[in-house]
């Protein structure tokens, strides 16, 4: 997905509101945002949005110091999310449909993103998940989702969020393990999931979790390590979380289910939903080549 003009300011607020969280000193804010503003007046808006977030981010850390701005945050999150998961795994045993049920959790965790702000609490988890289980989702996309996961031999899950994997963990308990591995970040950006994350809520332990190579906020496949890429490659199912992963993956020719809470207009707009939805949509490129084989035939 190319950046559109909607995403600079938002591009822009990311930098000022992460020197603000780290450090009090206007001069160090004033860099910040500065240079920050010089990238996005370079950037290439034929790139998606996580390509030049990762230049931003970069900035960030080289000029505030930090290597993991995020670090006591992502911890706060994934403390809560394990306190919530007996629950939760609960809730998902007793419906009707178990995996339907994780899935609407795994979208639920989604809102657990500080890349579109600040101001996520715990009371904004808890009430998406009250939500979330309440919430109308494509049924027939449901039923795909089972299809194919039932068909796949090897599932590549991307994982996106610190605190959302927990929901995570507890729609891959209703799927083939040893068919699936988790990706997380091979570095720190945002609050996205690295290594460090995965073992301190137990991924490791359920599935084999594996680093991509690369810190952008999505997943930037040139970007990534050459085992990554490999396994992108032979994996027959990508399962693909939240925002910063549909904006760099929604143009690759992979089969991909996309899970996302959408917490952001140009997002909506390109997803044909409302901000505030959730989703499980095919990738659409996949979608239009198995159309031209059947027609073909």
């Amino acid at each position: 997905m190319k950046t559109y003009f909607d995403c600079i300011p938002c591009l822009v607020r990311q930098a000022l509101e992460l020197a603000r969280f780290v450090s009090e000193e206007e001069g160090l804010q004033e860099k910040v945002l500065r240079e920050a503003l010089r990238l996005v007046g370079e950037m290439d808006l034929r790139q998606s949005p996580p390509e030049m977030a990762q230049k931003i981010h970069r900035l960030l850390r080289f000029l505030t110091g930090v290597n993991d701005p995020y670090a006591e945050v992502k911890t706060k999150f994934n403390i809560l999310a394990l306190q919530l998961y007996p629950e939760l795994k609960k809730k998902i045993a007793d419906r009707d449909d178990p995996l339907a049920a994780a899935v609407r959790l795994a979208i639920a965790g989604n809102i657990i993103d500080f890349g579109v702000g600040f101001a996520v609490e715990q009371s904004d988890v808890t009430r998406t998940i009250k939500d979330a289980l309440a919430a109308s989702l494509d049924e027939a996309a449901i039923a795909d989702f089972k299809q194919t996961v039932r068909q796949a031999r090897k599932i590549l899950y991307i994982g996106d969020n610190a605190g959302e994997i927990v929901f995570d963990k507890l729609l891959i308990e209703q799927l083939p393990h040893q068919k699936i591995t988790f990706v997380v970040k091979g570095g720190p950006v945002i609050n996205d999931a690295t290594m460090e994350d995965a073992i301190e809520t137990g991924m490791n332990e359920l599935v084999e979790v594996i680093e991509n190579g690369s810190d952008a906020p999505g997943t930037i496949l040139e970007d990534c390590s050459d085992n990554f890429r490999r396994l992108f490659a032979d994996a027959d199912l990508i399962i693909a979380k939240g925002q910063g992963n549909y904006e760099t993956l929604s143009d690759i020719e992979k089969n991909i289910f996309f899970l996302v809470k959408v917490k952001c207009p140009v997002i909506a707009r390109d997803l044909g939903c409302k901000v505030g939805e959730m989703i499980l949509r095919k990738s659409k490129v996949h979608n239009d080549i198995v159309d031209l084989v059947e027609e073909a035939k």
